[in-house]
């Protein structure tokens, strides 16, 4: 074995080593294979490589612009939330004190209307008691004429004398009736 590589590497064919018709048509394949590859196909594959790395920073930009637009709505719309949340507290408020407004205009209508009753009625009621006490002092004063003719014997029919002695008799019981009151 060793006697055959020996021959092999003085002079014989040598499977390793290739054949120089086959090194030139290998190269003149591997050149155009090279230029091929060159001219048609790394083209194309740049090409797609651009065309998809633009479709993803596009896609990221636009996904960014979306992003800011919505940021900046989202923004607006709690502001105008805000907004509409201080105005419902607004009227709320101003519904609250009108109503305050209107319950105590209503009171003092029903105090002033009240008070009015009250006045009216005791300015019913004293002139009530004072044609009582006109009825009253009439009747005391016939009745106490009918009894005084009967105890003094005299007929106290004169209407002066009948008044004077009505109107003393009355006047002595007022004067008895003061002290006792207070």
């Amino acid at each position: 074995m060793v006697k055959t590589l020996i021959l092999g590497a003085e002079g014989g064919i040598n499977p390793v080593i290739p054949h120089t018709a086959e090194i030139i048509l290998g190269l003149i394949s591997f050149l155009l294979l090279l230029f091929v590859i060159s001219k048609f196909v790394s083209p194309r594959f740049e090409a797609l490589y651009a065309e998809r790395t633009a479709k993803i920073e596009g896609g990221i930009e636009k996904a960014e612009r979306a992003q800011a637009e919505a940021q900046k709505l989202l923004a607006q719309y709690k502001e105008q939330l805000a907004e509409a949340r201080a105005e419902a507290a607004r009227i709320r408020d101003d519904a609250r004190a009108e109503g305050q407004q209107i319950i105590d205009e209503l009171r003092e209508q029903a105090q002033a209307e009240a008070a009015r009753i009250v006045a009216q009625g005791q300015h019913q009621l004293d002139a009530q008691r004072a044609q009582i006490v006109a009825e009253l002092r009439a009747d005391l004063g016939r009745t106490a004429v009918q009894l005084a003719s009967k105890v003094v014997g005299e007929s106290l029919e004169d209407e002066a004398r009948r008044r004077g002695t009505v109107d003393r008799f009355l006047n002595e019981l007022d004067a008895v009736a003061a002290p006792a009151s207070k």
